[in-house]
């Protein structure tokens, strides 16, 4: 029986997609590097740096390429949502007895304020995992293991709630169950191996 959710955030709980991706096109245009905006997506979920040495951008222009892709988002912060149906199934689940939820990102912790406490989701959750709480992060399985730990749980009852393969990788590494997410414009969403197949928040209520 399933009794821990540990949950990413892009693409899983929160449609982010447009906000990074168009900012980070915005940038790369500015330097003269032109790369398609599906190129783009395909390193969506992963942390920065990573995405950009997937994209074969110079090492040396990283750092700030960085620095000016944070400073572009909020340009595009509008375009940021809660999918369909998710607050709802959230605040259901965490009432559900002998059930903990966890939040297991790729964000930084003053991207998760950004982005989350307005939405004021973070109530239904009562551990956190960032991306500078372990030196590794997805597709490795360290903040997932991290995240089971901090929830003082067993890994054959936690499951991890995703959309990309690196999050089924992180999870399987970790021998956790994956849930692969199919809403919004998920590009991978008839991608083999996982466990469980989600195509509505509600149905990780049958869990």
């Amino acid at each position: 029986m399933i009794k821990n959710f540990i949950f990413d955030i892009d693409g899983t709980l929160l449609d982010t997609e447009k906000m990074y991706m168009l900012s980070l096109q915005d940038v790369l245009n500015k330097r003269g590097i032109n790369r398609d905006y599906t190129e783009l997506v395909a390193t969506f979920g992963i942390p920065g740096d990573d995405a950009l040495k997937i994209l074969k951008i110079p090492e040396n222009l990283i750092p700030d390429i960085l620095e000016e892709w944070a400073n572009r988002i909020p340009a595009h912060q509008d375009e940021v949502h809660l999918f369909s149906g998710i607050e709802e199934m959230l605040s259901k689940l965490s009432q559900r007895p002998n059930t903990e939820l966890a939040i297991m990102t790729s964000k930084r912790k003053f991207e998760f304020d950004r982005d989350i406490v307005p939405l004021g989701i973070d109530k239904y959750f009562s551990k956190f995992v960032f991306f500078d709480d372990t030196k590794r992060g997805k597709p490795a399985p360290d903040p997932i293991i991290l995240a089971v730990k901090r929830l003082d749980a067993k890994f054959d009852e936690t499951i991890y709630i995703g959309d990309t393969p690196y999050d089924m990788q992180a999870a399987h590494a970790a021998n956790v169950a994956f849930g692969l997410v199919t809403w919004g414009n998920n590009p991978h969403a008839k991608m083999a191996g996982a466990e469980f197949k989600i195509d509505d928040p509600t149905e990780l209520l049958t869990l």
